[in-house]
């Protein structure tokens, strides 16, 4: 097992993609000290921000690198990351586990914008809030998330799991303005409230809201009251739930299912059914 832990106090972004198991992995601690990273416009090393120590481990099978304060100016971590596990026990920055293809990383604090952009496999949880862009592609792609679970225990930002193509995200707290943008397929569960626009522009997939939504856009249309919703294999969220189909602008078979108790003013769509 690989610690880290902070030398001092990060005042600018720093770039450090190199802290993931798959690069750490039969390195020695020098080695490992002497990967670079970009401090601002400057070239550094590992060694120059953290004090880096080896401790006996277990589990040989798997690389395990925990990260021990504040790396919220750290970008990347885990960027592409195939196996291992990281441990984050303070908040991080930007584009955590970007394009990941498996493992798991566990954050004990909050998550900067765009965690697990792109990813296709593996887990992230994270015990705090998720920034905006939560699972979502960069500017300029479509290419959602493909595959892989991703725990929010806090709050999300805007736009969760826009373009999403696989996959599940769990936001047990509450979600912003335009979860679900332009979704193909998987799941997304919302275990509070959510703000508006969630589904906006989706094609297929399903949003889950156990709280109550802000609004239900125009271009979805009621289709029934269930009871309960599957959110996972052995998890099912207890309802009743207005099950709404759309976007109907983009010809969309997208299903939203809305808490019919905590959405009252939802009431008067039951005459269409």
């Amino acid at each position: 097992m690989i610690e880290l832990h902070p030398s001092r106090e990060f005042k600018l972004s720093i770039i450090a993609d190199c802290i993931s198991p798959d690069v750490f992995q039969g390195k020695t601690v020098p080695e490992v000290q002497a990967l670079k990273v970009w401090e601002g416009n400057k070239q550094k090393t590992l060694g120059d921000l953290f004090k880096i120590v080896e401790s006996n481990s277990e589990d040989k099978a798997e690389t395990i690198t925990v990260i021990n304060g504040n790396v919220s100016k750290l970008k990347r971590i885990g960027s592409r990351m195939k196996k291992g596990e990281i441990v984050i026990r303070g908040d991080v920055g930007m584009h955590l586990g970007v394009e990941m293809r498996g493992g798991k990383i566990t954050v004990f604090g909050n998550a900067g914008g765009w965690a697990g952009s792109m990813m296709s496999n593996g887990t992230i949880e994270i015990h705090g809030n998720a920034g905006d862009y939560l699972a979502s592609p960069y500017r300029g792609s479509t290419s959602g998330i493909r595959g892989g679970k991703i725990i929010v225990h806090g709050n999300a930002g805007s736009e969760a799991g826009a373009c999403m193509k696989a996959g599940l995200i769990k936001i047990l707290g509450s979600g912003g303005q335009f979860v679900g943008l332009r979704m193909h397929d998987g799941t997304i569960y919302v275990k509070q409230n959510c703000d508006s626009r969630a589904g906006a522009c989706m094609v297929g997939g399903k949003i889950v809201v156990s709280g109550s939504i802000e609004s239900v856009l125009p271009s979805f249309t009621i289709d029934a009251v269930k009871k309960k919703v599957k959110i996972e294999e052995g998890e099912e969220a207890e309802g009743p739930f207005y099950l709404f189909l759309g976007d109907l602008a983009e010809n969309g078979n997208g299903k939203l299912y809305v808490s019919k108790t905590n959405n009252p003013d939802l009431s008067s769509y039951e005459k269409f059914l």
